[in-house]
């Protein structure tokens, strides 16, 4: 329903997109994934490490709290994050009946939102070689340039997030960053998406467009 720029299907809240279309686009998403709209729980992602431990939707749009990660037991409770480039992480224990999802785009991999959301769900019963974790579409390691002192600020927190672009310049790796993350904690069973959102004309990418739109990642327990 959105208008450009921010294309038909933005389901971001907090882009300057018009309220309606994104409330239908968010319902037209969850509908198509068997979802009731109204369940989805939505963060407000500011690119942190804190976690909130959820059994339902919030109540009212000034109640979703500041967090860049959730985690239920509640099974049919869909969690969702949104992003435009950053890494979207999702994850569960089907054994232990435990969903999370988490935002981690380079100052969140730093502050460590993935060790916070993984140890969060272990505290609620989850074993790391349970966990199944799936990373969605991203800006890649080939494409993130960033000044060579960030670069070196971030690896000297995440080393695998070393990168460098196709043109030879110094580059960030999230999804990596997220991924050797992963592996520490114990978490063994996970795939990253092969889609970079820079180089996508299928995808959202703040990097390239600046003025857009959110895609979301979502992750339930039938």
């Amino acid at each position: 329903m959105s208008a450009a720029p921010y294309e038909e299907l933005n389901l971001g809240g907090a882009v300057g997109d018009d309220p309606a279309a994104v409330l239908a686009n968010r319902e037209r998403a969850a509908r198509a994934l068997g979802l009731d709209p109204a369940q989805v729980v939505w963060m407000n992602q500011v690119h942190g490490r804190d976690v909130a431990v959820v059994d339902g939707p919030w109540g009212d749009v000034s109640e979703i709290p500041a967090v860049d990660a959730v985690v239920t037991t509640r099974r049919g409770l869909p969690l969702a994050v949104l992003t435009a480039d950053c890494t979207p992480v999702l994850l569960a224990d089907p054994v232990a009946g435990i969903a999370a999802a988490a935002h981690a785009g380079r100052p969140g991999l730093v502050a460590g939102v993935v060790p916070a959301v993984v140890e969060a769900m272990i505290g609620l019963g989850a074993e790391p070689s349970r966990i199944i974790a799936r990373t969605g579409p991203a800006v890649c390691g080939r494409c993130y340039e960033v000044p060579s002192r960030m670069r070196a600020e971030v690896a000297e927190s995440v080393p695998a997030s070393w990168s460098e672009t196709s043109w030879g310049t110094p580059a960030v790796d999230v999804t990596a960053g997220v991924h050797a993350q992963l592996e520490a904690l114990g978490v063994q069973d996970r795939r990253a998406s092969a889609v970079c959102t820079l180089e996508s004309g299928d995808h959202f990418s703040y990097r390239r467009d600046r003025t857009t739109g959110r895609l979301a990642g979502y992750v339930w327990l039938d």
